[in-house]
């Protein structure tokens, strides 16, 4: 049993313990979150043991990893106080909004012999592990393009904190909802050559009314589009086309396969719960059963994307990834 802290309780943060409290893997023992009287009532439903202070969890012998569901500009200071501190570390995305801030979280945890695995629940997901799977059997023949979009309208509920931030969450949902995609392209196709982004803001809010597109070619001469709507009910959708068949995933469980001269496959899968599944995943990278599935090589990818999306926002051109 892997005893954690969960830093940071907001929405996602209590996601993470609730979802823990039917795993006999992993037990939260310790939270961190600065408004105590906010969380105290959660934490003693919970029986967590509640503090304000991160280092209270840092130089506790009592705990093998610490989970990170605190804004990213907060994480690789945290990262590496882990890392110094010799605690295995689950943090949500995005790791960082720069390459390099996230390489060195990632090269501290190596040096220290520690595990880091970034949260994208969404890998997890029964239909996209699905895609993945069609994907890499060559079941669609070559791969010529995807098309991916996420909304969530969570934003229309948000008033305050890092997701209203120009600062904190640059290009608007993309930042808070749109990075899912764009590590799911990742996953399926490898690294992004160059990316073309458009960014629209209507109103600041809150709800913040913006939305994002993004236009990507891969290394490997595959071509993308990406687009993502904050204020907009909650939608889903990431569309492999290749020479043999196309395959599309709805959402966590459905998935529809196309092929010339059939009719449409649907297919449907179980449920599964995907925040516990990955902080299972964590669990047996700690105890070496299995390597994290979200692979630091992959991480380093998405945020150069994204990076080059920004920039290709502000200078409205096409941004070659290593050209930041």
């Amino acid at each position: 049993m892997l005893r954690a802290a969960i830093v940071g309780l907001g929405r996602w943060g209590r996601t993470l313990v609730q979802s823990a409290a039917s795993s006999p893997r992993l037990t939260f023992t310790h939270a961190v979150e600065p408004s105590i009287e906010a969380a105290s009532r959660f934490c003693a439903e919970q029986g967590l043991r509640l503090s304000d202070r991160f280092d209270s969890v840092l130089d506790d012998p009592a705990i093998d990893a610490i989970v990170l569901a605190t804004p990213h500009s907060l994480h690789r200071d945290q990262v590496i106080a882990c890392a110094a501190a010799g605690k295995h570390v689950f943090c949500e995305k995005p790791l960082a909004l720069k390459r390099l801030h996230a390489r060195d979280m990632i090269e501290a945890c190596a040096k220290a012999g520690i595990v880091l695995a970034v949260g994208h629940n969404r890998r997890f997901w029964p239909a996209m592990t699905a895609l993945r799977a069609l994907v890499r059997s060559g079941a669609l023949g070559t791969v010529l393009h995807l098309e991916g979009h996420n909304s969530n309208e969570h934003a229309k509920a948000i008033t305050e904190g890092w997701r209203l931030s120009p600062e904190e969450s640059p290009l608007g949902g993309l930042t808070g909802a749109g990075l899912h995609v764009l590590d799911a392209f990742v996953s399926l196709r490898g690294p992004v050559r160059r990316v073309k982004a458009q960014f629209l803001s209507r109103e600041a809010g809150p709800p913040t009314l913006d939305t994002t597109s993004l236009m990507l070619e891969f290394e490997d001469g595959c071509s993308g589009t990406l687009s993502t709507v904050r204020a907009s009910p909650f939608y889903w959708r990431v569309h492999v086309f290749g020479t043999d068949a196309s395959a599309e995933v709805l959402g966590e469980t459905s998935l529809v396969l196309r092929k010339s001269g059939a009719p449409p496959q649907h297919c449907a899968y179980e449920p599964l719960d995907a925040v516990r599944a990955e902080l299972e995943a964590f669990v047996d990278a700690v105890e070496g059963v299995a390597a994290f599935p979200v692979a630091a090589s992959e991480v380093l990818a998405t945020l150069a994307a994204f990076e080059a999306a920004i920039a290709s926002a502000e200078r409205q051109t096409m941004v070659a990834c290593d050209g930041l």
